[in-house]
C-alpha cells in the first residue's frame, strides 16, 4: 500500500484501479440531531425524506453512540479512536483554543492517507487551531492539514462563536489586508458593538451567553474587530459547505476519497437559507433540519452522477443528543408541538443521560450494505480501527476503538461488550441491556438555560433500557448483584483514578 509520503506518480498511476478496490468514505456529521428528530427512527413533525431513504437502504443502530454529550469530545473520539476523557482539555472549546489533537497522534485520515486514500473536510471543526495565539492574518498552523487531511474548509469552532469566517487549508478567505482580524474571548474591542450596548442591532435575540459580539444581526460568543470582507454570511453557509463537498467529491471521483462532511445543523444560531424558512412548521430548528436533509440529498445527487454510488461507503450520525433553547430565542421551545427531538430517550444534550450521547447512526453502501436494523452497541470512535479493517490498515489493533466492521457492514450484529460514555467530563458505563451512573454528589439535575435534565444523583443509578429505554426504574437497590457487576466493569475501562471513585463502594 502506499503511504502518505508514496510516489506521487505512481499513485497517480493508479487512482483509476485503486478506486475499483477501495471504497470511497464519506462521513456526514450532523450536529445536535436528536435520536427522535429523523423519521426513520420514529420522529414525528418534521419531514427527512432524504435521510429517512438511506437509512431504509441501509443498516440502522438502535444502540449508536457519539462518545460525549457534547460536540468537541466527540469530535476529537471520531477523529483519533479515543476516549475523549483521557485528554483533559477535550471540552468544549473557545474558537481560539490550540489544536486539541496531536499532530503526532493517529486520526482516521491519517489512516486512510497511508492507504493511498485523499482525505478532505468540509465543515465545522472546533478542535482547535494552532498554538494558542493565532494571528487569523497569517497562515494557520497547526490546523487539520497538520492530522491527514489534504483539503480542509471549515469554520474555527461553531456558528455562534467567533472568528465568524471560513478557513481554507489554513487561510481565511477572502481576507482584505487593510482590515486585520481581530479576536477575544475575555475583553471587548473598543467601539465595537455587542448585543448588550447594541440591542437595536439584533435580529436574533440572546438567551443566555451569546452578547458579545454582532455579527450580520446575530449575537455571538467572543469578541472580533475587522475581516468585514471575510465574514461569512449565515444564511448562506448550508450552501457554502454542500457546494465545497460536491467539488471534492468530482475533483476525486477517480481515485479513492475519504469526505468529513460536518453539518452545522441544527446548532444555533438556527439561519436557513430563504428558501427553507416555513418548511417544517416548527421554527428555525425543524427548518435546518430540512435544509440539512436536503443537503443530504443533494450529496446524494453527485454521488449518483458521477457514477460513485456503488462505490461509496456513507456513515452518517450527530456529535451528541439535541437541544431547543441553546442560547437564543429562535422558538424553538414555543414551535416544537408534538415533535420530541430525543424521541424515547431521556435527557438531551449535556446530559449524562442516554439522550445525551445515544444519537441517529447509520451506515449505507449500495449493493454492499443489506439494508436492516441492527441493536448492536457501536460507538464512532470504533471507526477508526474498523475502517483500517476495511481499507486493509494495520492500524486496527487500538487501545480504544475497536473493529467493528462486520456490525457496520452489517454482517454480524454483536456489538460492543461495554462502553464509556461522558457527559461534562463526569463518565458512565453501558454493557449489554444495562447502563450505570455513578453517584456524582451535589451536581445540579437541571440546566436551567438549556432546562435539560443533566443526569447526575447522589445514588448509584442502573436501567436496564432494554426494558426501560427512557430510564424510568433506576434498579440499583433492586438489583444489587448486576451493580455490582456493572462497577466492576466500569472501574476495570475506567480506571479508578477520578474524583467520584472514593463514591464508588456498595454499602
Amino acid at each position: 500500500m502506499l503511504g502518505c509520503n508514496g510516489d506521487k506518480k505512481k499513485r497517480d498511476g493508479h487512482a483509476e484501479s485503486e478506486s475499483k478496490t477501495k471504497p470511497n468514505i464519506i462521513i456526514i456529521y450532523a450536529d445536535d440531531l436528536g435520536y427522535g428528530d429523523l423519521g426513520a427512527y420514529g420522529g414525528t413533525g418534521i419531514k427527512t425524506p432524504n435521510i429517512d431513504k438511506l437509512i431504509d437502504g441501509g443498516m440502522m443502530f438502535m444502540s449508536g453512540y457519539a462518545t460525549s454529550a457534547t460536540c468537541t469530545p466527540s469530535r476529537f473520539g471520531l477523529l483519533t479512536g479515543t476516549y475523549p476523557w483521557r485528554n483533559s482539555d477535550a471540552k468544549i472549546l473557545p474558537g481560539t483554543a490550540p489544536l486539541l489533537i496531536d499532530v503526532n497522534q493517529m486520526t482516521i485520515t491519517k489512516m486512510l492517507k497511508e492507504s493511498g486514500y485523499e482525505t478532505g473536510i468540509v465543515g465545522k471543526w472546533h478542535l482547535g487551531l494552532g498554538n494558542g495565539s493565532v494571528d487569523w492574518n497569517k497562515h494557520i498552523s497547526p490546523s487539520p492539514n497538520e492530522v491527514g487531511f489534504d483539503y480542509s474548509f471549515i469554520m474555527a469552532a461553531t456558528q455562534d462563536r467567533v472568528p465568524t469566517v471560513y478557513i481554507k487549508n489554513g487561510d481565511v478567505v477572502g481576507l482584505d489586508p487593510k482590515d486585520p482580524i481581530m479576536v477575544d474571548y475575555k475583553k471587548k474591542f473598543d467601539g465595537e458593538p455587542t448585543a448588550i450596548t447594541n440591542p437595536e442591532m439584533l435580529k436574533i435575540k440572546w438567551h443566555h451567553g451569546h452578547n458579545n459580539s454582532i455579527v450580520n444581526g446575530i449575537p455571538r460568543i467572543g469578541y472580533m474587530k475587522g475581516g468585514q470582507a471575510a465574514k461569512w454570511n449565515d444564511e448562506e453557509m448550508a450552501d457554502t459547505f454542500l457546494a465545497e463537498a460536491k467539488n471534492y467529491i468530482g475533483s476525486h471521483a477517480k481515485s479513492p476519497f475519504f469526505l468529513y462532511y460536518a453539518l452545522q445543523q441544527p446548532h444555533v444560531p438556527r439561519t436557513p437559507s430563504p428558501r427553507f424558512v416555513g418548511a417544517s412548521g416548527l421554527g428555525p430548528r425543524g427548518d435546518v433540519i430540512v435544509e440539512a436533509d436536503w443537503c443530504v440529498g443533494e450529496l446524494m445527487k453527485k454521488l449518483e452522477s458521477e457514477g460513485l454510488l456503488e462505490n461509496t461507503l456513507i456513515i452518517f450520525s450527530s456529535d451528541n443528543g439535541p437541544v431547543l433553547n441553546d442560547g437564543y430565542y429562535d422558538d424553538a421551545v414555543e414551535k416544537s408541538g408534538n415533535h420530541k427531538p430525543t424521541g424515547p430517550l431521556r435527557g438531551g444534550k449535556y446530559s449524562l443521560l442516554d439522550g445525551g450521547t445515544r444519537v441517529p447512526f447509520f451506515t449505507y453502501w449500495k449493493g454492499h450494505i443489506k439494508p436492516g436494523k441492527s441493536d448492536a452497541v457501536v460507538c464512532q470512535m470504533d471507526l477508526l480501527a474498523s475502517l483500517a479493517s476495511l481499507v486493509g490498515s494495520k492500524e486496527t489493533k487500538l487501545s480504544d476503538s475497536q473493529n467493528l466492521l462486520n456490525d457496520f457492514l452489517g454482517k454480524t450484529k454483536k456489538g460492543r461488550e461495554a462502553l464509556i460514555l461522558e457527559a461534562n467530563s463526569k463518565t458512565l458505563v453501558r454493557k449489554g441491556d444495562w447502563i450505570m451512573i455513578p453517584p456524582y454528589k451535589g451536581s445540579p439535575k437541571i440546566n436551567k438555560e438549556v432546562n435539560i435534565e443533566m443526569g447526575p444523583s447522589d445514588e448509584f443509578q442502573l436501567y436496564n433500557i432494554k426494558k426501560d429505554m427512557g430510564q424510568q426504574n433506576n434498579l440499583a437497590k433492586a438489583n444489587h448483584e448486576k451493580l455490582k457487576e456493572m462497577i466492576a466493569t466500569f472501574e476495570k475501562l475506567r480506571g479508578d483514578n477520578y474524583k467520584t471513585s472514593s463514591e464508588l463502594k456498595l454499602q
